[in-house]
Order: C-alpha cells, then structure tokens, then sequence
C-alpha cells in the first residue's frame, strides 16, 4: 500500500537523529498513494485541526522510502505496509506500529497484458514483472510464486515505484506488475488483466495491511498529537463506511483523495471499497494491534518476517515482534 530496500541502512543513521525528534509542534508525514478515507481529512485540514500541530505532508513511493527517511531522522511518523514494517523491525529500528491504516484485502493484484500470453503463474517464468521491492506487493508476489512451485529467479522481477512502472506499463516495457492504486487502474483500463489478487493471497496464508508507524522515541514525547492523529483517522474511516453510498465519482470526497493520490475521481469509489477498515476497538484488541507477540499484527509481522528470511531479503528475525507493535494509543481512540 508500498510499501519499500532498506535492508543495508546503518543502524546510526536512526539513532542520531537529535534535534530532529525533540518536541514540537511541527511535523514531516510521510504518506503514500493509498486510496483511503484518511485522505479526505488530510484535504479538509482536520487533523491539522485536531491536533494543534502544523503538518507537513510528503509523499512517497514506497514503504521502503518511508523507512529511509525515518531512518535518516527527517521523519518520525509514517504510512508503511506490513512488509516493510517488518523489515524495519528486523533491523532493529526503533519503531512501532501504532495504528492499521487498512487491512489490503483486495486492493493490490498482479496484472498481466493481453499481449503477454500469461494465462498462470507458471507462465511468469521469463517475462518482465514489476513491484517495488520490500513492499508488500513484493511480498505477496514471492510467496505466491513459492507456493506454486516457482523458482523466483525464473521470472524477470524488475524494482520500480508506483510512478515508474505506469510510465512503463504506458510504454508497453511489462509483461505483468503487482501493484496498488491508483497505478493498478490505469493498468486495467490499457489492458491489464488480473491473475491474482491480495484477498487470494491472504487465503493462502499471507495477509497484509498498510500501518502508521511511528519513531518510539518521538512518540513517546508527542503522545497527545498521536492520539489526535489517530482519532481523525478513525473518524474518517466511521464516516466512509456509514457512507459509503455518497463516495461516488463526482463527490468532493473523491475528488479531494484524487487529487492527494493522484488517482482519477471516478477510480476512487472501487479503490477504497477494496480496503477493509477497523475502529479503534477492535483494532486495540488482541486481533490487531493488542496481545503483545500472541497479537494478530505481532504475528503476521513474525510470520513475515521467517518468509523474507528464507528469501534472503532481511537475516535475522526477532524474537518477539510484540515490542514493535502498540496498542495503547488506539485504545485511547475506543474509550
């Protein structure tokens, strides 16, 4: 949602960060291009309300990018995927998720063009397909090809952000990508065809979600403006799902998330109704975010993280990812 390598960052770069995280009452965001209802808070100025804090707003193409720049101590709150949180965390960043944005559900999928003769994932073998790496996507991709048997360096995986694989899928350079919105609408609509989805990989055994993450250290000394942030989100997401009849193409709902994501209005109604939303509760539960490493964030991380072990992509996995996860300040939301 990325979502993306930041497996060789050293681990100084995040803890001499100084000044960067003293309080204040300003602050870099760093956000993606996910389509969801906290976008049209973002546009509407109400978390800046809410929270009394000036918000600068970055985007980014990826989650591995988020964590770079959290790393670097720029930015200590950011939107990263499951994936790279995980990766994160394995580094030893000081860092907790604090919030699950969305569950991904059905919203990122490989497609394949017409042109491309792929009818399977067997049919992979030898063509071209993108994905930002680290991301979630990235993740899903690999465990999909393992579980059907596919020797990963059989296939073409090309690196690209979001942006870079719709210029190049304009282009005509892919054969498939597995990606989010809004570049996976502009796929569908010049020919791409869905071979697998993020709900089908979920069934698999491989569920992701996009987070708020944050630096612990700075959290830990902005916790009022955490629990704001979170209760717009939260606010955000109730209303979208109250009304979810009135997030129609011509509605300043979506016009607003588009012009945030760079998606097209009348793509916006489909994208956001692939995402599953959580309110605080349930989120502060032992399901999400709660139960420490027996938690369901705690151990979809853990579990991750053993995949992009044997993947090669990060070498150690903690032991408890309970420590990186933390259910205080949605909890705060429920009451």
């Amino acid at each position: 949602m990325d979502r993306r390598n930041i497996f060789a960052l050293p681990l100084a770069l995040f803890f001499s960060t100084g000044a960067a995280l003293a309080q204040t009452k300003e602050v870099t965001f760093a956000h993606q291009d996910m389509v969801i209802p906290m976008r049209v808070a973002m546009a509407q100025g109400a978390i800046e309300k809410a929270t009394g804090y000036k918000i600068n707003w970055k985007m980014f193409g990826g989650g591995g990018d988020v964590i770079k720049a959290m790393a670097s101590g720029d930015i200590p709150i950011g939107e990263v995927g499951s994936s790279p949180a995980t990766a994160a965390a394995a580094q030893g960043l000081d860092v907790q998720v604090v919030w699950i944005l969305d569950d991904i559900n059905n919203s990122e999928q490989l497609v394949v063009s017409e042109k491309s003769g792929i009818k399977s994932l067997a049919d992979l073998k030898g063509k071209k397909i993108a994905t930002p790496f680290v991301s979630t996507s990235h993740y899903q991709l690999m465990y999909a090809l393992n579980k059907a048997g596919i020797n990963p360096k059989e296939v073409q995986l090309l690196n690209m952000r979001p942006p870079e694989i719709a210029a190049a899928w304009e282009r005509g350079d892919l054969d498939g990508a597995f990606i989010w919105e809004p570049v996976l609408s502009k796929a569908k609509a010049s020919g791409g065809k869905v071979l697998i989805s993020s709900s089908d990989i979920a069934k698999q055994g491989a569920p992701t979600f996009d987070a708020l993450m944050v630096n612990k250290a700075w959290a830990d000394k902005n916790k009022e403006f955490i629990v704001a942030l979170i209760r717009e989100i939260a606010k955000a997401d109730a209303t979208y799902l109250a009304n979810k009849s009135k997030y129609t193409k011509d509605s300043e709902e979506a016009k607003a998330t588009a012009k945030i994501v760079g998606a097209k209005p009348e793509d916006v109604p489909a994208a956001m109704a692939d995402y599953g939303f959580m309110p605080a509760a349930e989120q502060a539960s032992d399901k999400w975010l709660g139960g420490g490493a027996a938690g369901g964030v705690a151990k979809a991380m853990a579990n991750t993280a053993v995949f992009l072990n044997e993947q090669g992509r990060i070498t150690d996995v903690p032991s408890d990812f309970g420590k990186f996860v933390n259910p205080e300040f949605a909890a705060a939301v429920a009451k």
